[in-house]
């Protein structure tokens, strides 16, 4: 089958979107272009399907670039179906629920030289920068590893940014946001920790 060699403005915009956010569900991509019915989203898909690889998950569909689809928008980054995949939608969701922030930027370093923190994404709301966790399959253990260098940085992360800055975890039971409340307890920022089911 031949490919579209060109889409429209619209077609292209959620090829984009996807090149930045990786893996969104059909209900993300709904809400953010404002498809009003699951059946209008469907027909909008299919008529990308030779752009799009897709994951069903239950009544749920994943969507991310193909090969075609990466040529398209000039994207490099091979997307496969990995277990990673849930974490970046619970990702791609709290980036929805905090009104698509224009600089959130996904997988930011941050680094005083000594200690380095890989943060899953960054935003800035109310004048202050939000560093993102998304709390899916790891452990408890490397959650505190990951908080114990968050506290580390946090002097030169307060200089370096010119405020105290602010920590939103993600996570999937109310036990574990219990434990990460507690873990992080003597950091010197704000804390927000939110359960999935909550915010979708």
């Amino acid at each position: 089958m031949l490919l579209k060699t060109h889409l429209n403005e619209r077609q292209e915009q959620i090829l984009l979107l996807l090149s930045k956010f990786d893996y969104m569900t059909r209900d993300q991509l709904r809400v953010y272009f404002g498809l009003r019915s699951v059946r209008n989203a469907n027909r909008i898909f299919k008529e990308l399907s030779d752009y799009l690889s897709v994951i069903r998950d239950g009544y749920q569909s994943i969507y991310y670039l193909n090969k075609s689809g990466r040529e398209y928008v000039g994207c490099e980054k091979i997307r496969k179906k990995t277990g990673n995949v849930e974490h970046t939608v619970m990702r791609n969701e709290l980036f929805l629920f905090n009104q698509c922030p224009a600089d959130w930027v996904n997988e930011i370093k941050v680094s005083d030289g000594v200690t380095t923190v890989v943060a899953d994404a960054m935003y800035t709301h109310l004048h202050t920068k939000h560093f993102v966790e998304i709390d899916n399959l790891q452990t408890m253990r490397e959650n505190r590893l990951k908080i114990e260098r968050y506290k580390s940085l946090g002097i030169a992360l307060e200089q370096q940014l010119g405020h105290p800055p602010a920590l939103v975890w993600l996570t999937t039971t109310e036990l574990r946001r219990m434990q990460i409340k507690e873990a992080c307890e003597e950091l010197p920022f704000v804390v927000k920790v939110f359960i999935y089911e909550e915010i979708r």
